[in-house]
């Protein structure tokens, strides 16, 4: 027989609970993962912190720069490195001052005269009497170069001038007075000769100024011996002659002392006519393949022509002669064909002539019908005459004053190295061409003149035979 066991009380009421213990309450934590997290936190804390701190410094120093900027514009005096002078550079050191001048060409063909003025006059308003005109020495003793554009014919009166008003008058006999300049060149002559030994080499060549042309690039010399230009000179006749030796001399009278100025070569005197007709080639010698091309289409276009209007004849002899001799019609009905196609022929070239006011020749026929196709191609290959005759015009400019040039300085100017010898023809053929075109309208214009003066003279007459009767 089965028992039923009774439980306590105090036990039944105990509630029993069913829910599962947490794993993380009962499992111990890991101390290793726990390390690892706390160290990517720190660093990762540092990273930023440091991030901060170089983006600070770099906000830092752009306002530091911002405010130096504003404080420089504001106080131009409290600018660094304001006590030197703005012409030295990292690359320039100011141990070395310019003591030589430079006469340097441009591309407007103005000459740019640098001078190593060793006397700088600036306004001072704390000076500004009647005894210094407003002027005062400059404190800084470097030589501060002065830069002055000439023009080649303008007179060495004009430099002179210029070079006055950047100096301060001097005192001569307690009177201030302007500074006379003096312009002097090396003397080429050759005087080594003595004057007991005398032959006809040395007679030949007394009066005669050797000559280089070399300018700053010739030989030094140990003997100089110097000659004063007058005034009135012009710059460039002035360097002409002073490119026989490496410099020319300004002195100025009161400071005792002179600049030196080397003189241009002639490579330097035309550095950019020539630089600019190398420039001009290169587009001529395109030009002028395609002109050559549509000159020879026009050509043989023109031949063709001719050749077609010869053949025409050749066929129309053929007819007449069958007609004459092979048919019933005869002579009597071709003679008065033939007649009247030849006077009309005739009279139909004549007027044809007349109209295009030219001689009666093949040639000036051939040269009709030649500019005619000429003129057509050019439009239709995109060819602009009005630029290739500018470009022509142009070049062949530049060419003279190379050439003037090189017979003043007595250099043999090689121009195939700088234009090319295909340009060099084409611009020589050109230049030809507008010669014999220019000849061509001054026969015109003199045979224009002269039938007006015949047709005054025949009224002049006329209207005297009128009065006498």
């Amino acid at each position: 027989m089965n028992t039923i066991t009774v439980l306590p009380r105090t036990l039944a009421r105990v509630r029993i609970s069913l829910q599962l213990p947490r794993i993380g309450e009962t499992l111990p934590r890991s101390r290793c993962f726990s390390t690892t997290c706390r160290a990517f936190q720190q660093s990762q804390n540092k990273y930023d912190v440091e991030a901060r701190k170089l983006s600070q410094k770099s906000l830092d120093e752009h306002e530091q720069e911002v405010k130096v900027r504003q404080h420089q514009v504001q106080r131009p005096w409290h600018r660094q490195d304001a006590d030197k002078p703005p012409v030295d550079d990292d690359g320039n050191t100011s141990d070395e001052p310019l003591t030589k001048g430079k006469l340097l060409t441009t591309p407007t063909r103005l000459l740019k005269l640098i001078l190593p003025l060793p006397i700088a006059v600036e306004k001072d308003k704390s000076n500004n009497s009647n005894t210094d005109y407003g002027r005062s020495i400059s404190s800084n003793d470097t030589i501060q170069p002065l830069a002055l554009l000439v023009h080649p014919q303008q007179p060495l009166s004009y430099v002179e001038r210029l070079i006055q008003a950047e100096l301060p008058p001097v005192l001569e006999d307690g009177k201030e007075k302007i500074p006379n300049v003096y312009f002097r060149a090396e003397d080429t002559e050759d005087h080594s000769s003595k004057s007991g030994k005398k032959s006809g080499d040395d007679g030949g060549r007394k009066n005669v100024a050797s000559y280089s042309g070399l300018g700053h690039k010739g030989p030094e010399r140990s003997d100089k011996k110097w000659v004063r230009w007058s005034s009135s000179t012009e710059m460039g006749d002035f360097i002409r002659d002073a490119a026989r030796g490496r410099e020319f001399a300004i002195e100025v009278e009161g400071y005792d002392f002179e600049m030196r100025v080397g003189v241009p070569s002639f490579g330097d005197r035309t550095y950019y006519m020539r630089a600019r007709l190398r420039k001009m080639s290169s587009e001529i010698d395109a030009l002028a393949k395609l002109k050559k091309e549509c000159d020879l289409l026009a050509h043989r276009g023109a031949h063709r022509i001719a050749k077609a209007g010869f053949a025409a004849l050749s066929g129309w002899w053929g007819v007449v002669y069958y007609i004459t001799f092979h048919t019933e019609y005869g002579w009597d009905l071709v003679e008065p064909v033939t007649y009247l196609a030849g006077l009309s022929t005739i009279m139909g070239g004549y007027l044809w002539f007349l109209y295009i006011n030219k001689d009666l020749s093949y040639r000036a026929a051939m040269n009709v019908t030649v500019s005619k196709r000429q003129h057509a191609l050019y439009e239709a290959r995109g060819l602009n005459m009005e630029r290739w005759d500018q470009l022509v015009q142009e070049a062949n400019a530049l060419r003279r004053e190379v050439r003037a040039i090189a017979v003043e300085y007595d250099v043999d100017w090689d121009e195939a190295k700088d234009v090319g010898e295909d340009v060099k023809e084409v611009l020589d053929e050109e230049k030809s061409k507008s010669g014999e075109k220019s000849a061509e309208k001054e026969k015109e214009m003199d045979e224009d003149l002269t039938r007006k003066d015949n047709r005054k003279r025949d009224d002049d007459k006329d209207s005297k035979k009128d009065g006498k009767d």
